[in-house]
């Protein structure tokens, strides 16, 4: 049995998902970023239960199609961006296709639909949120953070993180009160 959860956004998510399974006494054959695969069915009951206990945490269940496909676009997007920098390369339309087994234009128009913004806009929002991690931890370049995130210069990441936040990249260093957005917020 599978279930798909909404609003897991990082291996945290995972971890205290699990949690709250394991906690009811409910074995995972595994549990990935949106999804929870179980060694058995569960009853009314336990679900209602799990569900709560979810809630509380900031996490609901997705029972409709569309919205099951949307939460695996934005989780095969966050752990694009947030955790498989080098795969960063490859055509983001050609990545979801293949990791969806959708016709691109399908997704594409489902997304815009029901999120009233593009994938390629909600994409550049999480690669934004990632420049901002990175410039905070103060540990990279701008350059190397322009490379890591695939841009093709410093100057085309400094001109999307200005359009996006209004400050150049410099600037939102030198803020002390960052403004950095949670994830599954974005």
């Amino acid at each position: 049995m599978t279930l798909y959860i909404k609003n897991m956004v990082c291996s945290r998510c995972k971890m205290v998902v699990k949690s709250e399974f394991e906690k009811l006494g409910l074995q995972t054959i595994s549990v990935e970023l949106g999804e929870v695969e179980l060694q058995d069915e569960i009853n009314d009951a336990q679900k209602e239960i799990l569900l709560k206990n979810l809630q509380a945490l900031g996490f609901d269940f997705i029972d409709d199609k569309k919205s099951k496909t949307i939460e695996k676009i934005k989780n095969l997007i966050v752990d694009l961006v947030h955790h498989k920098n080098n795969e960063l390369k490859i055509n983001l339309s050609d990545y979801l296709v293949e990791n969806l087994n959708q016709d691109y234009s399908t997704l594409s128009n489902l997304f815009s639909e029901i999120e009233n913004t593009t994938i390629e806009k909600y994409f550049i929002s999480q690669k934004i949120e990632k420049v901002k991690e990175l410039l905070i931890y103060n540990e990279l370049s701008l350059s190397e953070i322009a490379d890591m995130l695939n841009y093709s210069n410093v100057a085309h990441l400094s001109n999307q993180f200005k359009k996006i936040t209004g400050f150049t990249p410099t600037h939102f260093k030198q803020l002390k009160d960052k403004k950095r957005i949670q994830i599954e917020n974005l």
